[in-house]
C-alpha cells in the first residue's frame, strides 16, 4: 500500500495525485487543514445569520445571485443545487477520472479558502479510502464556473444519492455508504459551491495524461532507434555535438537516448564506411530527436501549468483569512484548456513520424533489403501490411483530436456565463490521443522487432535486442499465419504498462 497522503494548505504533487488515483494511496487532512477549515467555517456562520446578503452563503446562484434566501430554505437550497446540476449526461467517465476529480477537490477544500464544514471534507475523504466512486457522465461541463455536472454527481454521492461503484458494482450510493460505515453529508449554506466550482475534472486528467505521455515519449525514442537500426540507418545525426548546435533540453534528451540504444549494434556497424552509397537518412529517421525533443518540452510547459494549479485554490466566491467572502473568476479554466489542446499537437505528431517509419519499412524500394510488408512469403502473406493501415487510420483520427476545444466558447446561464473554457472537453480527447499513441507505438515496436529478425545474422544493440527478445516472449506468434490483432493487443500493453522500457534499461 502507498503512503498515505495527507491535505492541507500545502501544495499536492503530482506524483501524489497518481498514488492515490492509480495506486490507491490513503488520504487524510492534516492537522492545520482541520484548524482552517473551522475557522474558515465560522466566518460563513456569521454570515449566514447576517442582515446583509452575501453570494453564495445567502443568494441564490449564477443568474439568480440577487435573490435572498431565507435561512429555513438554505438546506433544500443547497440540496436542490447539487441535484440540478448533476445533469450530466452519455457514457460513464473512466473511475480513475473520477478519483482525481474527488482528490484534488478535497485538496481545494483541505486550502482553507472554501468554507466548507470539517465534517464535509471528511466525508469526502472517506469516500475516496472505501474506493466508493460517484458515476459521473461524458458531458457536462463546459469547464468554467467549475466541472459542473461533474463535481455536482461527486457531491451527489456525499449526500447518498446518485449511482456509484463499490467493490466492482453499481449501486445506489446511500448503500453503499452504507455497507463503508459512513454518514451521508446534509450540505450547509456555501457548501454546495464549494463542491462544485472548480476546474478539478480537467486538472487530473492533465496530470494523468502527463505522467502516461513521459513514459510513452520514452519508448517513442527507443521505438525510432530501433527503426533506424532495421532501416540500416546511422546513429551519427544523434552524437551530442551535433544536437549541442541546437540547445533544446528535449531533443537533447531524446537524441542521447537513441544513441544509446545504438550503441554496440552490429547492424550500425555492417554499413559504416567508404562502402556505404548513403548519403544521409530520411527525416522520419533523422529529426526523430526533434519531433520528440519538442514533443517533451511542451510536456514540460503543460506540467508547469499543472503544478501552478496544484497550488491554487479555485472557488467561488472565496473565504480570505480576514473573513471577507470575495467573488472572483479564478474558476474559468483556460489555462489548462490551452495546455490540455496543446498537448494533442505533439501527440499527433509523435504518431505520425512514428507511422512514415513503420511505413518505410513495409517498402521494399525505401528498406534496404527488407523483404515487402516483412511477409514470410509475399503474396501468400500480407505481413504487416494493415497493421501500418490501422496506424494510419489511427494517425488521421490524432489530427482531428489535435483540433482546439479551447476555442470554441459557448454561452450559457442566461449570458452570466458569457465565456467558457471547454477545457473538460480538451482533458477527454486529450485521453483519447494518449490511447492512440500507445497504439501507433505498439505497431512500430512490433514492425521494428520483426525488421530487426530480418537482419540476421547480423545482431542488434543490447538495448534492443533485449526488447526484441521481449516481444519474441510475449507477443509474436510463429510463421506466416500470425494473428495481428491480439499481437497488437499485447505489445500495447507493453507499452502501457512501461515493460519495454524495463527491458531496454536505458540509462537517460
Amino acid at each position: 500500500m502507498p503512503e498515505k497522503v495527507f491535505l492541507g494548505p500545502e501544495p499536492l504533487t503530482a506524483a501524489q495525485v497518481v498514488d492515490v488515483v492509480r495506486g490507491y494511496a490513503p488520504v487524510g487532512l492534516t492537522d492545520a487543514a482541520e484548524k482552517n477549515l473551522a475557522a474558515t467555517r465560522q466566518h460563513i456562520e456569521n454570515l449566514a445569520h447576517a442582515v446583509t446578503p452575501t453570494y453564495g452563503v445567502s443568494t441564490g446562484f449564477g443568474a439568480l445571485a440577487t435573490r435572498h434566501i431565507p435561512v429555513e430554505s438554505r438546506t433544500a437550497l443547497q440540496r436542490s443545487l447539487i441535484r440540478s446540476h448533476a445533469a450530466g449526461a452519455g457514457p460513464a467517465v473512466e473511475p480513475e477520472v473520477v478519483r482525481a476529480l474527488m482528490l484534488l477537490r478535497l485538496r481545494t477544500l483541505a486550502s482553507g479558502y472554501t468554507g466548507v464544514r470539517p465534517g464535509t471534507a471528511q466525508t469526502l475523504a472517506a469516500l475516496l479510502n472505501a474506493d466508493i466512486t460517484p458515476v459521473v457522465h461524458e458531458y457536462g461541463s463546459l469547464g468554467c464556473s467549475g466541472d459542473l455536472a461533474p463535481l455536482a454527481a461527486v457531491a451527489l454521492a456525499l449526500m447518498g444519492e446518485g449511482e456509484v461503484t463499490y467493490r466492482g458494482d453499481v449501486m445506489n450510493a446511500a448503500e453503499a455508504l452504507k455497507h463503508a460505515g459512513i454518514e451521508p453529508v446534509v450540505l450547509a449554506e456555501k457548501e454546495g459551491l464549494a463542491l462544485t466550482n472548480g476546474t478539478d475534472g480537467m486538472l487530473g486528467m492533465l496530470l494523468l495524461a502527463a505522467a502516461d505521455l513521459h513514459k510513452l515519449f520514452d519508448i517513442a525514442d527507443l521505438t525510432a532507434a530501433m527503426s533506424v537500426e532495421a532501416l540500416l540507418g546511422t546513429d551519427r545525426a544523434f552524437a551530442a555535438d551535433l544536437q549541442a548546435l541546437r540547445p533544446h533540453p528535449g531533443q537533447a534528451k531524446s537524441a542521447a537516448r537513441m544513441w544509446q540504444a545504438l550503441q554496440g549494434s552490429k547492424i550500425v556497424e555492417s554499413h559504416r564506411g567508404p562502402d556505404c552509397n548513403r548519403v544521409q537518412d530520411a527525416y522520419s529517421l533523422r529529426c526523430a530527436p526533434q519531433v520528440h525533443g519538442a514533443a517533451r518540452d511542451s510536456l514540460a510547459h503543460a506540467e508547469l501549468v499543472g503544478e501552478r494549479e496544484l497550488m491554487s485554490a479555485v472557488d467561488n466566491p472565496v473565504v480570505l483569512a480576514d473573513g471577507r467572502v470575495e467573488s472572483n473568476g479564478n474558476f474559468h479554466g483556460a489555462p489548462v484548456a490551452y495546455v490540455l489542446d496543446f498537448l494533442a499537437i505533439p501527440i499527433a505528431d509523435v504518431a505520425s513520424i512514428a507511422e512514415r517509419r513503420t511505413d518505410r519499412m513495409l517498402d521494399k524500394e525505401r528498406s534496404h533489403g527488407l523483404p515487402p510488408f516483412l511477409a514470410d512469403d509475399p503474396g501468400v502473406d500480407s505481413g504487416h501490411m494493415i497493421a501500418q493501415y490501422t496506424q494510419a487510420a489511427v494517425v488521421s483520427e490524432l489530427k482531428r483530436l489535435a483540433v482546439p476545444a479551447s476555442v470554441d466558447s459557448i454561452p450559457s446561464s442566461a449570458m452570466q456565463e458569457d465565456h467558457v473554457s471547454m477545457g473538460w472537453s480538451a482533458a477527454r480527447k486529450l485521453r483519447k490521443a494518449v490511447d492512440g499513441l500507445t497504439t501507433v507505438l505498439a505497431i512500430e515496436l512490433l514492425t521494428a522487432a520483426r525488421a530487426l529478425d530480418f537482419r540476421a545474422p547480423l545482431e542488434p544493440s543490447p538495448v534492443t535486442g533485449r526488447v526484441r527478445d521481449l516481444l519474441r516472449t510475449k507477443v509474436n506468434g510463429p510463421g506466416p499465419d500470425r494473428h495481428l490483432a491480439p499481437e497488437i493487443a499485447a505489445a500495447e500493453e507493453l507499452v502501457r504498462s512501461g515493460a519495454v522500457l524495463d527491458a531496454a534499461r536505458l540509462e537517460v
